[in-house]
């Protein structure tokens, strides 16, 4: 099919990305140059969505989500013209605290399209529960470029290669990669880092003590006769990006006495992260919420073990327990911390976890999201568009003024 990507904007705040050129498969429009977020943005941003519509004169129009000022104006104008639409989603009913009112309103917007394209099961099992039939949805929503991760981290990891001491990389680490916002659990991870490095170095004797103690759990990490864990062979952490959070990061890391041992090399453009994603023992990601976790399928591409936080939703279709790596409790720090001491042990099989994530990963691809746009694009323009009544276009309007 012939495909346009309508851009709602060149940059905005949350992320600091290069713009990347090309996209010779497909024709890009770019509407504005930046999210300033304001009223005045938004009716600028609706004027030329539908300026832009109305040249394209699209057979269907494909819709990320149903808050934005960019996708509410791509459906007000489907609504208008009678033009079938599909909605993406990687939204979860349980990622976010869920208000009756709001998501009435948010059921209504869903059931203005004609088809859904999720991020995974439990993506798609939230479009059916906001209204959509269940044969109208179709999976691939949240996908990255594999054969990008996979070959550069291969390349990377030649014994040749220098990287390491060019990004002034420790030998062994865990890697994990997010804004420094709340719901990214940070503060928790660097506890539970700590908590890792304590129980690393604790000798047989002290163990037995502990362990009675109640003091440290999951005692068949610690097999008899094991030898104090040389410092050498304690991993350390390396947690990549930017925000907010940082100074209390940093405090904290201080407070802890991890200095040494836990490096922020600050926030990353696109071509800058395989290095880091190849000399890293294993990825983790803590978040107390997270609609999918796009970092984690990176890791995963790049041939890591992965530990993900149960609250993500990419771990109900990506991580499969003991197969390429294991889920938590966002909010238990010994548990994770425990999963820091399994996978960093000596006889933890790394690189068969490794190729299992690559395994898991590469069904989740952009060939993959190809195929699913596909499908849902076919059951829009096969099935009767739903009927657009005066009560949504009001709403839709009335959402578009806030």
């Amino acid at each position: 099919m012939s495909v346009w990507g309508v851009e709602a904007c060149a940059s905005e705040g949350t992320y600091a990305w290069e713009k990347v050129e090309g996209a010779a498969a497909f024709t890009r429009v770019t509407l504005t140059h930046r999210d300033s977020g304001d009223r005045q943005w938004k009716q600028e941003l609706r004027r030329k969505m539908w300026r832009t519509l109305d040249k394209i004169k699209p057979q269907a129009v494909v819709v990320p989500g149903w808050a934005s000022a960019d996708a509410l104006s791509a459906l007000l104008w489907c609504a208008e013209t009678h033009t079938p639409s599909v909605v993406m989603s990687e939204s979860t009913a349980w990622d976010e605290p869920r208000v009756l009112w709001k998501e009435s309103i948010k059921s209504r917007l869903v059931k203005l399209n004609s088809a859904g394209l999720a991020g995974g099961g439990p993506h798609a099992d939230y479009l059916v529960q906001l209204g959509l039939a269940r044969a109208r949805v179709f999976l691939g929503y949240d996908v990255v470029d594999n054969a990008y991760f996979s070959g550069q981290t291969d390349f990377i990891r030649n014994p040749q290669s220098e990287i390491r001491n060019l990004q002034a990389l420790p030998e062994k680490y865990f890697l994990a990669s997010a804004r420094f916002v709340e719901k990214k659990n940070l503060f928790r991870l660097i506890e539970a880092f700590a908590r890792y490095r304590e129980l690393a170095e604790v000798k047989p004797e002290s163990r037995k003590q502990k362990i009675e103690a109640n003091e440290c759990p999951a005692p068949a990490l610690f097999p008899d006769g094991e030898e104090r864990r040389r410092k050498s062979d304690i991993w350390n952490l390396v947690l990549l990006g930017d925000g907010p959070f940082k100074p209390g990061l940093q405090k904290l890391i201080a407070e802890l006495g991890l200095g040494n041992c836990v490096y922020l090399p600050g926030f990353k453009q696109y071509a800058d992260l395989p290095a880091y994603y190849a000399l890293a023992g294993a990825f983790v990601h803590a978040s107390t919420t997270e609609q999918w976790g796009l970092v984690v399928n990176e890791a995963m591409a790049s041939g890591l073990p992965v530990l993900v936080s149960n609250r993500s939703g990419c771990a109900a279709d990506l991580v499969l327990p003991g197969v390429n790596g294991f889920q938590f409790d966002p909010g238990n720090v010994d548990e994770l911390s425990q999963l820091l001491l399994k996978t960093s042990a000596g006889n933890f099989p790394l690189a068969d976890f490794g190729a299992a994530s690559r395994r898991i990963i590469s069904a989740w691809g952009p060939e993959r999201f190809a195929a699913g746009l596909s499908e849902a694009v076919a059951a829009a323009l096969k099935n009767p568009r739903p009927r657009v009544g005066m009560v949504d276009r009001l709403l839709l309007r009335l959402l578009l003024r806030r």
